[in-house]
């Protein structure tokens, strides 16, 4: 089992599932006349605490609390015997790495990106999960997007699974599928454009070329500053590392699940950001992606938690290009 950074690399399947620090949820799809339609959603709390999303240290402090949460919510769904599951950015390390020269042979290319990560990771690189896709392919080389994990944290999320009467077959992390649904969606952007993903314990900043991503950054909540700083520095890299030229757009996921705690309420953050990057702030819609049923009220919080859960199951539709 790996952690996936690409929505290609394996057949979708027909039910995501994400946990989170404070929640589980999860949706299926119907597909009418060849378009894809939200079939079914539910959502369970968790008791404070319960989970609490890390890196290298344990994830669930209460194991039963959040088996018992996955079994009503697999129950809701129709007891999926396998999932896909989503995961919190925070528990891998996302990286971009170049190579001016790749190997032809898969394994010696598996060991150029083990050495090359092996510097940053805060663990033995014995004890991690590595996976990496290509992505921008410049004239002084290829890039891949590198992701990096404690393995036993990861089957710590499996085993919760599993325990609940599922089975994981495929591990991704929050942000990734937030861009694959848009990816996936009407009128993907083709520029370069960049989102920022809010959960309730961290926020993610993610650069993209098109389809391609070219800068990926994670911040816990209680980390000094505020996320608009965050993100202004994100731009200065971007224009004065990466060449940009501006952003065609600028996309925001989770402020309303989250309760955009960071300032206080969503307006005054998009302000915030809209006054910092110079352009229009607008709020991720799965919709454009799938449709929804007439008995599922498309409120904003629900858009949010619904996205990287519909970026999950149209992995195969979002155009990414190696």
């Amino acid at each position: 089992m790996s952690i996936l950074t690409s929505l290609r690399e394996s057949a979708a399947p027909a039910v995501a599932v994400e946990i989170t620090s404070g929640r589980v949820s999860a949706a299926s799809l119907d597909w009418r006349a060849g378009q894809p339609a939200v079939a079914a959603h539910a959502s369970e709390p968790l008791p404070d605490g319960a989970l609490v999303a890390s890196l290298t240290a344990t994830n669930a402090h209460d194991r039963p609390a959040v088996v018992a949460a996955l079994s009503r919510l697999f129950e809701q769904v129709g007891r999926p015997r396998r999932i896909g599951l989503v995961i919190p950015d925070i528990v891998a390390k996302v990286s971009i790495v170049r190579f001016e020269q790749v190997p032809s042979r898969p394994q010696d290319l598996d060991q150029l990106v083990r050495w090359q990560v092996r510097k940053s990771a805060p663990f033995a690189i014995d004890e991690a999960q590595v996976s990496y896709v290509p992505g921008l392919l410049a004239e002084d080389g290829r890039e891949f997007i590198v992701t990096l994990a404690k393995r036993s944290v990861i089957q710590e999320y499996e085993q919760l699974c599993a325990e609940a009467g599922a089975h994981a077959g495929l591990v991704d992390l929050a942000t990734l599928n937030v861009i694959n649904a848009v990816l996936a969606g009407r009128g993907a952007p083709s520029g370069d454009w960049l989102l920022v993903n809010i959960a309730a314990d961290y926020t993610s900043i993610a650069l993209l070329r098109g389809p391609n991503l070219i800068f990926f950054r994670n911040r816990a909540a209680d980390t000094d500053g505020t996320l608009a700083d965050l993100v202004h520095q994100s731009a200065m890299y971007y224009e004065d590392r990466l060449k940009g030229a501006g952003f065609s757009r600028v996309i925001l996921c989770g402020a309303a699940a989250a309760g955009a705690h960071q300032t206080g309420n969503i307006e005054q953050l998009r302000r915030s950001l809209e006054d910092r990057l110079r352009t229009p702030v607008e709020s991720v819609d799965p919709r454009t992606a799938a449709s929804l049923t007439d008995r599922i009220t498309a409120a904003p919080a629900l858009l949010d938690g619904l996205t990287p859960l519909v970026g999950l199951l149209l992995r195969d539709r979002a155009e990414v290009q190696a």
